[in-house]
Parts: structure tokens; sequence; C-alpha cells
């Protein structure tokens, strides 16, 4: 008798339910790294919702304790070149920019915390509502490589000071201070997160449709007007600092469970 083969969980989960779409980040084991794979998976589901007009809103949610934990550097580090390394980063930046371009807003359901390019992912939404207990930082700079992208979606987010602030010291923040920060729209107990989040998607699908997709569509053309550049030009950046002897020292010192043994 052969055996029956082991169903493998996809990477990234879609529940529809009344004109809303949940996209659950689904690798918790991995803190839900921001893999190749998963940014593929994210933009083919944004492509695809927003093709979709019986979609009214957008949730991304994250499954296990971390809510993103932000790119994968072991991947980065197998990619070598700084060639490589920045067209990886072109394509989470396209799939950042896909999600202001979506004419259904997304709220960020945030359960955990979000590190690196997954606090930029929180940024990059149009809504977010967190556990008391979440923590959001871009600790890149610690390891050498300054969280450039993310830093697109903090500047857009927070007053520049702050942002700053989370970028040159890679300190952790509550969800409290993200909340005063202006990072996060709600802080809610445990218990509440999935009540929060249905009444704010609630109240957008009980809005008229066209009405909110033009809405969003002018906000971020008059906010965001130079967004792919600031994008094509952080993603540079990024990739150079992951390419740099320091980024290389950085990735393997974090892979290795080390601290960072900088030349000087």
């Amino acid at each position: 008798m052969s055996a029956v083969p082991e169903t493998v969980e996809p990477i990234l989960r879609r529940d529809d339910t009344d004109g809303v779409v949940t996209l659950t980040l689904n690798r918790p084991q991995q803190f839900n790294l921001l893999t190749t794979e998963m940014i593929d998976a994210l933009q083919a589901a944004f492509d695809s919702i927003a093709e979709d007009e019986r979609v009214r809103a957008v949730v991304l949610a994250a499954a296990g304790k971390g809510f993103c934990a932000g790119h994968d550097l072991k991947e980065i580090r197998a990619l070598g070149s700084q060639p490589r390394i920045e067209a990886m980063f072109r394509r989470c930046s396209r799939m950042m920019v896909a999600m202001t371009r979506l004419p259904q807003p997304v709220i960020a359901r945030v359960q955990g915390a979000a590190a690196a390019a997954g606090c930029q992912l929180v940024a990059q939404c149009d809504l977010a509502v967190a556990v008391e207990t979440a923590k959001f930082a871009t600790p890149g700079v610690s390891w050498g490589f300054f969280c450039s992208t993310p830093g697109v979606a903090l500047a857009r987010n927070l007053p520049r000071k702050r942002a700053m602030e989370m970028l040159l010291t890679g300190d952790m923040i509550d969800a409290r201070t993200a909340l005063e920060w202006g990072l996060i729209n709600r802080v809610v107990p445990a218990e509440k997160l999935d009540a929060e989040v249905q009444h704010l998607a609630e109240q957008i699908r009980s809005k008229p449709r066209a009405t909110v997709a033009a809405g969003k569509r002018a906000f971020y053309e008059q906010l965001e007007a130079g967004l792919e550049r600031a994008y094509e030009r952080a993603s540079h950046v990024i990739a150079n600092s992951f390419a740099h002897e320091e980024g290389r020292e950085g990735m393997d010192a974090f892979i290795d469970k080390r601290k960072p043994r900088w030349a000087r």
C-alpha cells in the first residue's frame, strides 16, 4: 500500500468572505520571511484582486507568533552579486507599490513582531491594526545593511525624525509607540484583533466601490508622486549594502547567531 503524500500548505493562504479577501502569510516556522517565493505569491494575489470587482477590501494577515521577520538573509547571501540582489529588491518594490495601486484598501492585521521588510509591509498597507504585544523594528543598520527600502514606506507614514530614529538605531518600538508615531491605526487586546479588523473592513465594504477606488488612487497620486523612483533608488542602495563586505559579514553573523566582526 503506497503512502499518502503529505499536503503542502500554500505559502500564502487566500480566504474570500463577503467581498473581503484575507491573505495570510503562511510560513510561521520561518516567521513568514519575505522570500522571493513569498514576494511572487503576494504579487500574483494583488494582480488577481485588482481585477476582481467583487473584492471591496483586503486584509493582510500572518500565521504564527510573528507577523513577518523581513527578507531571508540566507537567500540574499546565496544570490551573491549586487545585480542579482538588486533584481530581488526590484521585485519586492514592485509588490509594495502594487498594494498602493490596488483599488481596494489593504488592512494589515498585525498579531506579532514586524521587522525590516515586515515593518515595511505594515507601513505600506493603507490601514493597520495591531495587538498590544506587537513590536516593530528596522534593525538592518545593526548588521551592516541600512533598511533603505523599508525607509521608503516609513518616511511616508512617520514624521521624518521618528522614521530616522527607527532606521538609524534599529531599536524596536512597541505597539503603543507605533500608534503614537503614526505607523498603525489601532492597538487592541489579542482577543479583539479580528473584531477590530472586521469592523474596519465592514466600514470600507459599506462605502461605494468606485468612490473608494478613485479616492485611494487620488490620495497616492498626490502624496506618492515619486514612489517608484524612491523604491528604484532605495533598491539600488540596499542591494549595494547587502553585496558590500559589511553586509556579507552581517548576514553571516546573523545566520551564525553571533555578533558581527566589523573591519576597522
